[in-house]
Formats: structure tokens, sequence, C-alpha cells
């Protein structure tokens, strides 16, 4: 998901989304750990996703 495609989403609609990828990503890293991906670059890609809206949060807050 594209930084700016984040910015049009609703400020609580993004607290949720944070909170789904986050429980998602905590998911992806503990099947890992038992089998491997088929792709790990998921991984990695989960973590950028929640680093994007927690930093649209992070402005959001800071505008106010």
């Amino acid at each position: 998901m594209k930084i700016a495609e984040i910015r049009q989403i609703p400020e609580n609609e993004l607290q949720e989304r944070l909170a789904t990828e986050q429980a998602k990503y905590a998911q992806m890293v503990l099947n890992h750990s038992v089998s491997p991906l088929e792709n790990p670059s998921q991984i990695k890609e989960a973590r950028r996703t929640i680093a994007k809206i927690k930093t649209v949060l992070r402005e959001n807050e800071l505008n106010k």
C-alpha cells in the first residue's frame, strides 16, 4: 500500500487498519517460525505497511 493511499483513509479507519495489520504481522511471524513461509518478504512488507500507517497517524496528530 502506498503512502498516498494511506493518507486518503479517515483517521478512525486507520486505527482499525493498524490493529488488523499488527495482528496479521504477529500471526505471520509465528507461522514463519513454525514452518517457513513461501514468500518471506511478506513479513518485511507488512512491517513497512505498519510503519507507514503509524507515520500518517503521527502526522495527523501533529497537524491538529
